[in-house]
């Protein structure tokens, strides 16, 4: 919330001046060829153009265009051009000036980065427009021109994220949602790793203060044992290293909350059993890139000399680095006090890559490099999807999404070439990544001589062959099976080329059968017959009609035409009828500037609860204003309203729950060790001492395990945590989590 008391404008300008200093003086000290001048400039022109624009917080918005330009140079490495960009990026939008201004003062590529930058003002995807997914296509566009765009719209949503606090909760609902939706994948996406993780701890903060508050204490109680452990892990290793002549550090990194968190709710583990909240990273110095491979494994020796490393956890990432140009040798060893360690193992220049990505070595640096090629084939992929999109803003985005997927597989064509694909991915998948014509055509794979079928899921490794034939083609079901966003573009976008296609026959085939029945096509007789078939639209009805699904007969029209009459005679009976019933209520409209009370103890709740994720009073949860001004309420962390948040922000709604006593039905999944009597100790622990009504027990055992589902009347998500923590304090007891 707004704290900010404003000093004097002498002292104001004294705050904006050492800001824009420190940029300077970052700069300075890089590697770039010096060009302050320009930068002077640029930042000039910016504080005269926001002269008298506050934030939200109350600081003079120059602020943060100059912590955006703070992050290109501090962390991200990036030059002048991208620091100039940075100071204007919001000149055009927010300002009287215009691009060309920008053009003149700044020349042609500071202004295309600007314009990149700038949101646009009109719609892509007709009323019900998604201005968010809007902004975001821009983005991409202007991003396959000059990669500089989204680096610097990344260091903008990050400085975002760490002023969120000044920003009303509805609003920290919508950034935080985007955050985690797109721009946290997209950083990961370019190998961005520290600003990934930082926007995911942000955005998880926003959503779930309490359990983010909960996990940060935890760490900080664990922290000075952490260390103890991780010292004497590395101990031996660290003698090792020396006597073979190594110059290197060692840092030890703690996992990130947000990956805890969602460990802990994906495996429905508490905090105590995550093993890996540690891992360590031994860091060398390298003159000879010859030479780099070789030290790894060298180092990778001193760590399997003295520890048990975990079989099914090496991963080499140097000889296949993963498609954003990460490089690194993990392995996983047993620690103390039976531990499991992750180890990381890099170059100083892995090292940079993997916390930069391609800001590291992007296009503009000279020579192109092998990951280069990879960020070049995945902006290929992306103007691939531009030039298909997608007419529903969600699907826009989801499709997006596809492509951003942090977990990969890699596969050979039959003549040896790599193909890098999204884990999941299956046989059609790959066909369209080699070529659209291949992937149209394909009826099935071969692996080993073995035929498998369109939707076999590929392992890293396989080395597959795609069998084609000419009388093959698109079929709805394939997006059923398809992963990488390629495929699915190209699927949609035949699909929807063959059903214009089939509209137009429908529209002839009607147009014939009224003519030959010497009946006028009007709309009142074209919206009977859509009410005959329970159709929406006339392109529904021409479509059925190309696939031969309905029927229209010259009976079947005479009966519609025969019922026409008694309808209208009903309607001039009662006007209002048919309107009443189709009608949907209208509620009052909603302020969404204000926190919404949620009251679930009322006759009528003045909410509806969303089926996806059926949230209970004290789960976080966030409001979603339908067209007709009902609340729809989700809890924070429901996939359906991560897709609300970054496509339909404006519609989002900070909620409350009231003081409430009615009781909501919540399922709880229980396992353990099967023990006479444990079924009576727990009905006992819930009804008995913690006066619970259970409705539902469903209990089945295997040999020794035995698992049961609970359903209990409970008032709100506190008491669920209650019984979770009872029940496994019965002995035998291992696993106790809410599940609805």
């Amino acid at each position: 919330m707004n704290t900010y008391t404003p000093p004097s404008p002498a002292e104001e300008d004294r705050i904006i001046e050492e800001a824009y200093q420190d940029v300077l003086r970052a700069y300075i000290a890089s590697n770039h060829r010096k060009k302050v001048e320009i930068i002077e400039r640029a930042f000039r022109f910016a504080k005269e153009a926001h002269r008298g624009v506050r934030r939200r917080s109350g600081e003079p918005y120059i602020l943060h265009p100059i912590a955006v330009a703070k992050i290109v140079i501090s962390e991200l490495g990036l030059g002048s051009t991208s620091i100039c960009a940075a100071f204007l990026h919001d000149v055009v939008e927010d300002t009287e000036f215009t691009l060309d201004d920008i053009r003149n003062a700044f020349g042609p590529k500071i202004a295309e980065i600007v314009d990149g930058l700038t949101k646009i003002s009109g719609g892509i995807f007709g009323d019900r427009s998604s201005m968010q997914a809007e902004n975001f296509k821009k983005l991409l566009l202007s991003m396959s021109n000059d990669i500089r765009v989204v680096l610097i719209k990344i260091a903008d949503r990050l400085h975002n994220m760490r002023t969120l606090g000044s920003m009303r909760p509805e609003k920290q609902f919508k950034i935080a949602g985007e955050t985690l939706y797109i721009y946290a994948p997209l950083a990961h996406r370019l190998g961005l790793f520290k600003i990934k993780l930082e926007l995911e701890d942000l955005a998880f903060r926003y959503e779930h203060p309490q359990k983010y508050a909960e996990i940060m204490e935890k760490l900080s109680e664990g922290a000075d044992h952490r260390e103890e452990i991780v010292e004497k892990f590395v101990g031996p290793v660290r003698k090792k290293l020396d006597e073979a002549g190594f110059k290197y550090e060692i840092k030890a990194r703690v996992k990130s909350a947000y990956s805890i968190f969602n460990k802990m709710r994906n495996k429905n583990i508490p905090f105590e059993e995550i093993y890996d909240v540690y891992a360590v990273r031994v860091i060398f110095e390298n003159d000879d890139d010859a030479l780099e491979h070789i030290k790894c494994w060298q180092i990778y020796t001193f760590f399997s000399e003295g520890h048990r490393l975990h079989p099914d956890r090496l991963r080499d990432w140097i000889s296949t680095p993963k498609a954003n140009g990460y490089r690194a040798l993990h392995l996983t060893a047993m620690g103390p006090e039976g531990k499991w360690i992750e180890v990381q193992i890099r170059s100083r220049k892995m090292d940079e890559i993997a916390e930069l990505g391609y800001a590291a070595h992007w296009k503009y640096k000279s020579g192109v490099s092998e990951e280069e090629s990879e960020l070049d084939a995945w902006m290929n992929t992306i103007k691939d999807i531009l030039a298909h999109p997608e007419p529903n803003a969600i699907d826009f985005l989801d499709t997006i999404k596809l492509n951003l997927f942090a977990s990969e597989i890699y596969v050979f064509t039959p003549k040896g070439d790599l193909v890098t694909l999204p884990a999941g991915a299956t046989v059609l998948d790959l066909a369209f990544a080699i070529h659209t014509h291949l992937g149209i055509h394909c009826i099935a794979g071969k692996i080993n001589h073995r035929l498998v079928p369109l939707s076999h899921k590929l392992d890293s490794g396989d080395q597959v062959e795609i069998i084609t034939s000419d009388s093959q083609s698109p079929q709805p079901e394939w997006l059923e099976f398809c992963k990488s966003a390629k495929a699915q573009t190209r699927i949609r976008s035949l699909l929807r080329k063959d059903e214009r296609q089939l509209t137009a026959r429908g529209k002839t085939i009607f147009k014939e059968l009224m003519e030959s029945e010497g009946i006028e096509p009007s709309n009142e007789f074209i919206t009977k017959v859509l009410a005959n078939y329970q159709l929406k639209t006339r392109e529904e009805l021409y479509l059925m009609l190309a696939n031969d699904e309905i029927n229209l007969s010259a009976k079947e029209l005479t009966d519609i035409r025969s019922r026409r009459s008694s309808m209208w005679k009903r309607l001039l009976r009662n006007p209002f009828s048919l309107r009443k019933k189709n009608s949907p209520k209208k509620h009052p409209p909603v302020n969404r500037k204000e926190t919404y009370i949620l009251h679930p103890d009322d006759k009528q709740p003045n909410f509806i609860t969303a089926p996806c994720c059926t949230p209970i009073p004290g789960d976080d949860v966030l409001g979603f204003v339908e067209e007709d001004e009902s609340v729809v309420v989700h809890k924070v962390s429901c996939q359906e309203a991560m897709r609300l948040k970054s496509a339909y922000g404006p519609r989002l709604l900070a909620v409350e729950w009231g003081k409430g006593s009615d009781s909501f039905l919540a399922t709880i999944s229980i396992d353990g060790i099967d023990r006479l009597g444990i079924l009576e100790e727990l009905v006992a622990t819930i009804s008995q001492r913690l006066g619970i009504n259970i409705r539902s027990l469903n209990i089945e055992a295997t040999h020794e395990v035995f698992h049961c589902k609970l359903t209990a009347l409970v008032d709100n998500a506190d008491t669920v945590e209650e019984i979770c923590v009872a029940l496994l304090k019965i002995k035998g007891i291992k696993f106790a989590q809410r599940i609805s």
